[in-house]
This record gives C-alpha cells, sequence and structure tokens, in this order.
C-alpha cells in the first residue's frame, strides 16, 4: 500500500509558490495578454497533467508551449498531426540492423514537452497511438515497453472553428487531458504589444528572439509537482469535488457527463492552485476557479440545446453554482 503524502508545511508552500511565479511571469513576458491560459498551463503541469489547447490559429498555443520548454530547460518536441500520419511515425519503430537483430528507433512521442499540433487532423488509429504514453508514461512496441522521460507532458492543439478535413477526438483520448485551455484573441492594447514586440525584434519561429532564459531546472519541477500532491484538502473539500462530478451525470442539460477521472483531475488541479497561491491546503475557491477548464472536455450537451446556444461552459456554470461549498 503507497505510503501516504506527508503534508505540505506552509514554508514550504511559500517557497514553491516563488518558484513557479517565476516559470508564470517568464510566460507572461512572451505569451502576451493570455493570464488565465498561463496560470491553467502551470497547474496542468504541477499536476503532473496534459493540456489541450484550443483556440483559432495565431493566438500563441504553440508559442506558449515553446516558452515553457525554454524556461524550464526542457526539451521541446513538435508533431505535426496530418491524415496521413502513422501511429510508428509518433512512437517509433524497430530497425532491421543486423541477421536477426533489431534496434529500437524512438519517434517524437520520446521528449519532454510533445506538442501535437492540429491533433484533430490525424485519425482515430493514430491518435490511439497517445492513450500508453499519455496514461503509462510509456509506449509499447512490437510487445517491447520503452519508458518515457520523467518530465513528459503532451500538449495538443486544435482549433474550434474547422471543421473539413478533422477527426473528433476520442473520448478516452479526450479524458486523459487533465485540463482543456482556450486561448482566445488578445484585447486591442494587447495586441499593439505584440506588434511593439516584432518591431523590436521578436519572431515566434526563432526561440533566440523571446528574451527567455531558464529559470528552473527539471529537478526543481519534480520538488514542485511533489509539493502540489502534499497539498492538504479537507474530507469537506473531497466530498465538494465529488458532488459537482456527479452532478454532470444527472444533469438535463448533458447527455454524458464527467468520469471519476475528471473527479481525480479536478483534485490534483486545485491541490496545484493552492501551491500557486502560496498555500498548504486547498480552499474551495480553488475547486470553483479550475472546474469548467477541467471538465469542460468530459462532457456533452444535448443537441437540441447546443442548436439554442448552451455551450459545455454555461452547463457547468449552472452546476457549480448550485453545488453548495463548503465552509
Amino acid at each position: 500500500m503507497t505510503a501516504r503524502p506527508i503534508p505540505l508545511d506552509p514554508e514550504e508552500a511559500a517557497a514553491g509558490a516563488a518558484a513557479a511565479a517565476h516559470l508564470v511571469e517568464a510566460l507572461g513576458r512572451v505569451v502576451l495578454g493570455q493570464p488565465a491560459a498561463v496560470r491553467e498551463t502551470v497547474a496542468a503541469l504541477l499536476a503532473r497533467g496534459h493540456v489541450l489547447l484550443e483556440g483559432v490559429p495565431g493566438t500563441a498555443k504553440t508559442l506558449l508551449v515553446r516558452t515553457l520548454a525554454l524556461a524550464l530547460g526542457l526539451e521541446f518536441r513538435r508533431i505535426q498531426f496530418t491524415p496521413d500520419l502513422m501511429p510508428s511515425d509518433i512512437t517509433g519503430v524497430n530497425l532491421l540492423t543486423g541477421p536477426g537483430e533489431f534496434s529500437f528507433r524512438p519517434g517524437p512521442i520520446f521528449g519532454d514537452l510533445v506538442l501535437g499540433d492540429e491533433i484533430n487532423r490525424a485519425p482515430a488509429k493514430t491518435q490511439a497511438a497517445l492513450l500508453e504514453a499519455m496514461q503509462e508514461r510509456r509506449v509499447t512496441v512490437d510487445g517491447t515497453s520503452h519508458e518515457l522521460p520523467d518530465s513528459f507532458t503532451v500538449f495538443a492543439t486544435q482549433n474550434p472553428i474547422e471543421f473539413e478535413g478533422t477527426y473528433p477526438l476520442p473520448e478516452a483520448e479526450l479524458d486523459r487531458f487533465v485540463v482543456k485551455v482556450l486561448v482566445g484573441y488578445p484585447e486591442e492594447p494587447v495586441e499593439q504589444g505584440i506588434l511593439q514586440r516584432v518591431l523590436g525584434g521578436f519572431e515566434a519561429d526563432i526561440p533566440a528572439s523571446y528574451g527567455v532564459s531558464r529559470v528552473t531546472e527539471a529537478s526543481d519541477l519534480a520538488r514542485l509537482r511533489e509539493a502540489a500532491r502534499r497539498v492538504r484538502v479537507e474530507p469537506s473539500l473531497v466530498a465538494y469535488i465529488t458532488a459537482i462530478v456527479r452532478a454532470t451525470r444527472t444533469s438535463p442539460v448533458l447527455t454524458l457527463g464527467a468520469s471519476p477521472r475528471g473527479s481525480v483531475a479536478l483534485l490534483k488541479m486545485a491541490q496545484a492552485a493552492a501551491l500557486l497561491e502560496g498555500r498548504s491546503y486547498a480552499v474551495p475557491d480553488d475547486v470553483k476557479e479550475l472546474a469548467t477548464a477541467v471538465l469542460r472536455h468530459r462532457v456533452a450537451v444535448a443537441a437540441e440545446l447546443e442548436l439554442e446556444g448552451i455551450t459545455a461552459d454555461t452547463a457547468l456554470r449552472g452546476i457549480i453554482e448550485k453545488v453548495e461549498a463548503p465552509r
């Protein structure tokens, strides 16, 4: 039986928050006007979860992940998902190197931060190649398992308005993303700031122009994740998380509710949010703040209500308002 983690003390929580703040600040200097997306992404990283980024092209989704890799000093890998992409193009293959001898050539998934660009452009068979990697953090090729790096995290992007030539992500794959982050258009002053940065020499395809240096080590990330795992969660807050997730299964607005994996994701994200605030304990506001982002891709709105403009976010906000939070 796994030993229960030692609760985080206030001093450790403050130190963890300071380290995480440096990371958030570094991202905010490059990815302008997206504070919610930056915060949710960092929280997901601390929760040791994978991230689905949704937004129209040109809203800094790839830039966010590239900058995160630079700030952490981690290896960045990008996979362009296309209709002809094969599973072996992601996981790797065994190559014949001699008489009866094979050598494994790792695919691009063997990286620290792996970006699956336009993930919904590949068919379900290819998308399924990610399932074992995302859940077990390993890849099995020809019956042999290969472990992925400790920092392995999948970031996937998709365009919410383009449907031609795309394939819907299977529910089993969606459920493995701890959070779905929405990346929208920046405000007008922010967009002007982006143009000023370009005039100053910034180029999105040249990481050296970002002006970002490493703010933490891979070992520090491991310590931050361990600290988030040790954030105290009272039984009343566990009951609150459970009530919200179970309410998605009985809501007349939704035809698909969140799974128990959604409960686990919301718990871990609440712990990460608490650490970002420098607290050694989670509070109901941590859950409220992130519940929509954690659950929006795990539920489905009834078709007739969707035609009336009801979205998953609308339905979830209604549920969160109705479920009584602990004092």
